[in-house]
Parts: C-alpha cells; sequence; structure tokens
C-alpha cells in the first residue's frame, strides 16, 4: 500500500485523474495534509467521498512512530523513530532564536564508513524511502504540536545531515525534497534547506537538476592522504576530483558553497591546515564552517580546546574567508553533528525517555 506521503503534488495529480477523480483534489489533499497537517480523512471537509473512500482502501496514512525522545539542557531534542519494518532512525529538532532546525536523516546506517561519526559504526542497511523522509518532519511536528506549549509551532528550516549519505540516495532525497518545498503544502524555501554530502563525485555533478537547495561539503582536510583517514570516499574520489565535480556547479540559489570543516586536536588543526584551505578554497563563493571534535564512545579522536578554536577561526578571518564556529547542539544526549545511531537493542530505550 502506498503513503499517501510519498506523492508530489504532480504525481498526486496524475494519481487522482488515473482513478476518475478531479485533478485539483489534488491541491486540496495536499492542503490538508501540509497546510493543517491533518491526516485524519474524515475531518478533510472539501474532499469527495470518492477520494476518502479510495484513499482508504488503497493509500496507507501511517508515518514513523516515535519510539522515545530525549532533550538536551539547551533545548535540543533527538528523537528515535521506527519504520514499518522495525528499522530505526534518529532525527533531531535544535532550536534556535526564530527558527527551529530539523536534522533530517536519510538512510538506515551509512555506508561511507568516516571514522569521525558514529552512525558510520553501523554499515549501510537500506535507504529511507521518499515516505519515510517526509514522515519524519510529519512525525515530529506531530509530537511537538501535541506535547508542546505550541500548537501551532512549525519546523522552518531542514538539514540533510541526520544518519546517511543524502547523495547515496539521490532520487529518493530529490522526490522528498519537492514535497517540502511545493508552494501549496509545507512550502519550505531551498535557502532553508541544506543537503550535505561527503563528496560523491557522480552525484554532486547530477546536482544541476536537483532543486536550488543549499549545499555543504564534508572537507575536513585539505590533504589527501589525511582526508582520506577520516573518510574512505576520498580514496575513491579524491580533492581534485572533488572539485572538479563542485566547479561545474551553477551555483544559482546556492549563492556560496558551505565547506564543513571538523577540528580535531592535533590532526588538522595546523597552520598548514589553514594555508591549505586558504590554497583550495576561494573566499567569494565558499563558507568555511567550523565543527568542533562531539567525541562519542569509542571515538579515536578529541575536541580542540576553545582557545585553539578561536585561533583557527580568526587565521581564516584574517584571510578573507566568510567563517562561522557551529554551536555544538544536543551533545549531552548524543544529538550533535557525527554522534546519531539507531538503538538496536528496544530494552534499552526506557533508560532514554522523558
Amino acid at each position: 500500500m502506498r503513503s499517501i506521503f510519498s506523492f508530489t503534488l504532480s504525481e498526486m495529480r496524475e494519481y487522482l485523474v488515473e482513478h476518475g477523480c478531479a485533478k485539483f483534489a489534488a491541491d486540496q489533499v495536499y492542503q490538508w495534509l501540509y497546510k493543517h497537517h491533518e491526516i485524519d480523512i474524515d475531518k478533510w471537509t472539501n474532499i469527495s467521498k470518492k477520494i476518502k473512500e479510495h484513499f482508504r482502501e488503497n493509500i496507507s496514512f501511517k508515518l514513523p512512530e516515535v519510539v522515545f525522545h530525549i532533550q538536551s539542557t539547551d533545548g535540543t531534542r533527538k528523537f528515535l523513530l521506527e519504520l514499518d519494518d522495525g528499522n530505526t532512525v534518529e532525527t533531531v529538532a535544535i532550536p534556535a532564536q526564530g527558527r527551529l532546525t530539523q536534522c533530517i536523516s536519510s538512510q538506515v546506517g551509512c555506508a561511507m564508513g568516516c571514522l569521525f561519526c558514529n552512525t558510520g559504526t553501523m554499515g549501510f542497511i537500506r535507504h529511507l524511502t521518499v515516505a519515510e523522509v517526509v514522515g519524519q518532519y510529519m512525525a515530529v511536528t506531530k509530537w511537538v504540536r501535541e506535547n508542546g506549549d505550541d500548537p501551532e509551532i512549525r519546523i522552518s528550516n531542514l538539514v540533510y545531515m541526520g544518519q546517511g549519505e543524502p547523495l547515496h540516495n539521490f532520487d529518493n532525497m530529490l522526490q522528498a525534497t519537492k514535497v517540502f518545498m511545493e508552494e501549496k503544502g509545507l512550502a519550505i524555501g531551498g535557502r532553508k534547506i541544506t543537503l550535505s554530502t561527503s563528496g560523491l563525485v557522480p552525484q554532486i555533478k547530477k546536482l544541476n537538476d536537483f532543486p536550488a537547495v543549499n549545499l555543504a561539503v564534508s572537507l575536513h582536510s585539505t590533504f589527501d592522504e589525511k582526508r582520506s583517514q577520516l573518510m574512505p570516499v576520498n580514496d575513491k574520489w579524491g580533492l581534485t576530483k572533488l572539485f572538479e565535480a563542485l566547479n561545474s556547479l551553477e551555483l544559482r540559489e546556492f549563492r556560496f558553497i558551505t565547506y564543513e570543516y571538523l577540528l580535531i586536536a592535533d590532526f588538522n588543526d595546523r597552520p598548514e591546515d589553514i594555508a591549505g584551505l586558504c590554497r583550495l578554497l576561494d573566499t567569494k563563493s565558499s563558507k568555511i564552517n567550523l565543527i568542533p571534535y562531539n567525541e562519542f564512545p569509542g571515538s579515536p579522536y578529541k575536541r580542540p580546546d576553545d582557545e585553539k578554536i578561536e585561533w583557527f577561526k580568526n587565521q581564516l578571518l584574517k584571510k578573507g574567508h566568510v567563517c562561522t564556529t557551529r554551536a555544538s547542539k544536543g551533545s549531552d544526549i548524543m544529538a550533535a553533528c557525527g554522534q546519531l545511531k539507531s538503538k538496536e537493542d528496544k530494552k534499552n530505550r526506557g533508560d532514554e525517555s522523558l
């Protein structure tokens, strides 16, 4: 049975016409789902009985189940969602002034095997479907509206930085992005969506066909030998191939490319690393986002001290680069960058629920 959350608007229009229904009803269905966040079709007052009966018999409205959630001292909430097949993924809601950002997962596990990432220890299990990607947004929105102080709260920003490599699941992430951006639905603008990649060169070359969203590239070193130590993907597509692909992109609304740079103590926080960034990145089309390393149990690396982080940032600013340091949110609940991992033992979930 196909999920209602798997349809783009154009697909919904085609589907209804194929089943003898009015094309315009697709716009109304989208508004009920994504404007009003109403999945009880009995409350869809302007939808025909014929469509409702067809949906009841042929279309699933089931969302991923919130198995548990945990809240950080900084307000960040991490959710464990269970999918139809029993697999689980984590997604994170991050509050900030004037916005609420959700960190979306694209896969169960990840095939990239990056040594700094807790998800990478899982290995790759499977891609998430379009409905499961969109379902993360819908399930978390439903939960925070029902359990928070604001029944109309809206997740305003999305970052594809949860579990998995988004470009490894290219087609499903593309379709889900169309759902997120549809003006008659959620209407999340492209400037409020960020796609992150570890550097899958063949997929990067296809990004000109992707909706115009922000692009973030996990760089982490400007030296092939060191980058390969952190990211096995660099063995196949090294820095030369990566930047050839990036330079082939039409920036359009991207405006610039953000380069994520994980700062690891005594590994990539040296003067020669600053020189490498200045050599490789253009000051006009690049933004550097420094991410102090978030440790996890068994991780082989350490976070630099605050003084070293500030020094590294200031050196780049002096060279004319746009450079920011990402505030670590949710690290106390293992919800920060690189810390997500599906829970496999359901018996232990109660220890982390509130």
